[in-house]
C-alpha cells in the first residue's frame, strides 16, 4: 500500500481520504480526510451519520494494508463514541486491525483533528471480502 495515496472509491474522494502510513508491525494505518462543507449540520460540524464514514474508511486501509492490498472489510457491525463534535476540513484518521482470521477481522477506528485530540472512536467486526476487480 503507497503512503500519499489517494483511494479510488467515489465515496472516499468525497471525503478527501488519502493514505499516509501503514505500520505493519502494529496494523495501523493512518490516513488524512478533508470534511466539505456539504456534510455540516445545522450546528456547523460533520453531521452524526457522516462521521461514521470516515472510520469506516479509515478502517477499512487498515485490512487493505494488513492484507497486502488483497481484501476489504465488509461491516456486520459497528459501534461509535461520539467523544468531541467533528469539525469541517482537516482531519486524521487511525485505522487498526485488532484480529484478523480468514473470514473475520475486529477493527478499531479513531477520528482525530489536527491537533491531535480525538473526536470520534470506533470499532467494528466485519467479514472479509476481496478487492473487486482487484482494484482500489
Amino acid at each position: 500500500m503507497t503512503a500519499g495515496r489517494n483511494i479510488n472509491a467515489p465515496s472516499s474522494r468525497l471525503m478527501g481520504a488519502r493514505i499516509q502510513h501503514h505500520d505493519a508491525e502494529t496494523g495501523t494505518t493512518h490516513m488524512n480526510f478533508v470534511a466539505p462543507e456539504s456534510f455540516a449540520s445545522q450546528r456547523g460540524y460533520v453531521h452524526g451519520g457522516l462521521v461514521a464514514g470516515f472510520l469506516d474508511e479509515v478502517m477499512g486501509a487498515a485490512v487493505l494494508g494488513a492484507s497486502d492490498g488483497a481484501m476489504l472489510p465488509l461491516n456486520l457491525n459497528s459501534n461509535i463514541s461520539c467523544l468531541r463534535p467533528v469539525p469541517l476540513g482537516p482531519l486524521k484518521g487511525e485505522g487498526r486491525v485488532l484480529k484478523m482470521g480468514r473470514n473475520i477481522a475486529y477493527l478499531e477506528g479513531t477520528l482525530l483533528d489536527n491537533d491531535g485530540n480525538r473526536l470520534i472512536h470506533a470499532t467494528s467486526t466485519a467479514m472479509l471480502t476481496e478487492v473487486p476487480n482487484g482494484k482500489v
